[in-house]
């Protein structure tokens, strides 16, 4: 009898510090879950602002037609930098093709790059209209840009609402998000909620 109230303490203390174990690592997955909270597009940019008006550039498109990219207009224009050298580049055009079907009733995508590299094949290889894909180094320029993958995100009024570098899905859609949700980048937002505190 005494070894099974021996056998029955072992195991009281065998569930108890199981159940201190499993109270241990929940507390790190919630910790861990703050840390890797939504990160968003990287604003990099010295030269602009989100809120600010765009500079107004024309630059020729694949199929020779002139497009003035920040300019007032009917939709918002997403200007996705992109590289035909460039594999992240690459995966984000696929994202960036499904975005422009998604969002065309306020949307429009262009695609730019600069230099004699393969422009044509990359549009061939997505499925990209030429007139959506710009050759100009002076746009590039004018937006500040000087790492690939890089995205702005011009409202119809020619504001500039959210740019940054965008190496995933979730940064290129956290532009989305930032001018829906109003703010310059997801990670204002997450930090004013979290000087807020809770609600």
């Amino acid at each position: 009898m005494s070894l099974v109230y021996a056998m029955l303490g072992l195991l009281a203390v065998a569930v108890g510090g199981l159940a201190l174990l499993v109270f241990a690592l929940a507390r790190q997955i919630g910790l861990l879950h703050e840390r890797i909270q939504p990160a968003g597009a990287l604003m990099i940019n010295g030269r602009l602002e989100t809120g600010q008006a765009a500079p107004v550039v024309t630059a020729p498109s694949l199929s020779g037609n002139k497009v003035a990219i920040g300019q007032a207009g009917a939709k918002s224009r997403l200007v996705l930098f992109v590289s035909p050298d460039c594999p992240l580049c690459k995966s984000l055009i696929p994202v960036a093709r499904q975005s422009e079907r998604d969002e065309a009733n306020w949307l429009e995508v262009f695609y730019a790059s600069d230099g004699a590299e393969d422009h044509q094949g990359l549009v061939d290889r997505f499925g990209i209209a030429p007139s959506s894909y710009l050759v100009s180094e002076a746009l590039g320029r004018s937006y500040g840009v000087s790492k690939l993958p890089y995205a702005v995100l011009i409202d119809s009024a020619g504001t500039i609402r959210s740019l940054g570098l965008v190496n995933s899905r979730e940064h290129l859609e956290s532009l989305f998000n930032a001018q829906e949700q109003g703010v310059v980048s997801l990670q204002d937002y997450i930090r004013a909620k979290s000087e807020a505190g809770p609600a």
